[in-house]
């Protein structure tokens, strides 16, 4: 039987293996002891809902409803790396504590998670009942992770499931896309969702981490990593961790070489040329700087693409590109030739140009 615990050490920040996959977001307290052999999104992952610095908003209205015993079905949405797990998971923790491994059941996109596990697996977890060893509640928890990879028939046997064991246990779904969850489970939770981090946050987090890795990170380095991150906590500190151990002194260009993006002089020069280079030669000496410098042409059109948006030009004429630039990022998605693909590139900018000699005559 597994030890029990006073209800006020709930909280303990203390860092103990858990059976999520992995996911990570900003938090504000400090990290949990650990080994360098662990990775830095499980390392400096919360441990608690007061730790977590982002969606505050959520957060603390997650964090209400715990503590006044009124916890909902949730379901929680948005895109990956910006903390639907570790917001989860922190109040599971604050709910059982060390009881936490027997009072909740936690499946993801791994498991089969197909209509005879929920009639199964997760009916009879739902069904038996929990003793509370000095835990807050007894009410258990179901975590459905990746719950949008779930069956159409899975869900419509979850949702009487649902239905049914509402007095003694809560389910907690966690999606990237909402739309893939069938109305009937939508209309039976609470929705939250967690929009991408902002770059604030993001910038508070590194600092932190560089701060108590002793890294050596220059401010164009930190810019870097906000950048390429979009938002996603966990894409941000596995690329710091992997520049480090690359590059003992982290700048812009480390950053940008470890993930093979081109850099931003790389896509002005790009840009340059396709708005000013004949065809030809343009051609030539953007296909030269993709061998030299690995550069992979997709990369090229997408930071292209968001450096036209700085181009100062006629509406119509962006409007044109811009369609232009979507259709070949489209061909390329599907492994089309990458040369011809080139030549569509400058093809596009070559009429663009034209427009925008006719436009000012």
């Amino acid at each position: 039987m597994a030890q029990t615990t006073h209800p006020m050490d709930i909280d303990d920040h203390t860092y103990t293996a858990s059976p999520d996959k992995g996911k990570s977001v900003v938090f504000a307290g400090n990290p949990p002891a650990a080994g360098k052999a662990i990775p830095w999104v499980e390392k400096y992952r919360p441990q608690s809902l007061d730790d977590v610095a982002a969606h505050r908003d959520i957060v603390d209205t997650i964090d209400r409803l715990t503590t006044e015993n009124r916890l909902p079905h949730l379901l929680l949405y948005g895109p990956p790396g910006t903390g639907k797990t570790s917001t989860i998971l922190a109040v599971a923790r604050k709910l059982y504590g060390s009881q936490y491994q027997n009072m909740i059941l936690e499946l993801n996109a791994s498991d089969d998670r197909g209509i005879d596990v929920v009639r199964q697996q997760i009916q009879d977890f739902a069904s038996t009942q929990s003793l509370s060893f000095g835990v807050k509640s007894s009410v258990k928890l179901v975590l459905l992770d990746e719950a949008d990879a779930m069956t159409k028939d899975a869900q419509f046997a979850l949702r009487r499931v649902i239905e049914k064991y509402t007095k003694s246990t809560r389910f907690a779904l966690i999606c990237n896309h909402v739309n893939k969850i069938i109305p009937a489970l939508q209309s039976r939770c609470t929705r939250f969702r967690f929009a991408p981090l902002d770059a604030v946050h993001v910038t508070e987090r590194l600092k932190h981490v560089i701060k108590a890795e002793g890294l050596d990170v220059e401010d164009s380095g930190l810019a870097a990593f906000v950048r390429l991150s979009n938002g996603d906590m966990r894409k941000a500190l596995n690329i710091l961790q992997s520049t480090h151990m690359a590059s003992q002194q982290i700048t812009e260009e480390a950053v940008y070489l470890c993930t093979g993006n081109p850099l931003p002089k790389d896509i002005e020069q790009i840009s340059y040329w396709l708005l000013n280079e004949q065809f030809a030669d343009s051609f030539k000496r953007i296909d030269e700087m993709k061998t030299r410098k690995g550069l992979a042409l997709i990369d090229i059109v997408r930071e292209v693409t968001m450096f036209v948006f700085k181009i100062k030009m006629p509406s119509a004429v962006r409007v044109q590109l811009m369609n232009d630039l979507a259709d070949i990022e489209y061909r390329l998605s599907f492994g089309c030739n990458d040369k011809l693909q080139l030549g569509s590139v400058i093809a596009s900018f070559t009429r663009a140009r034209s427009a925008l000699v006719a436009a000012a005559t």
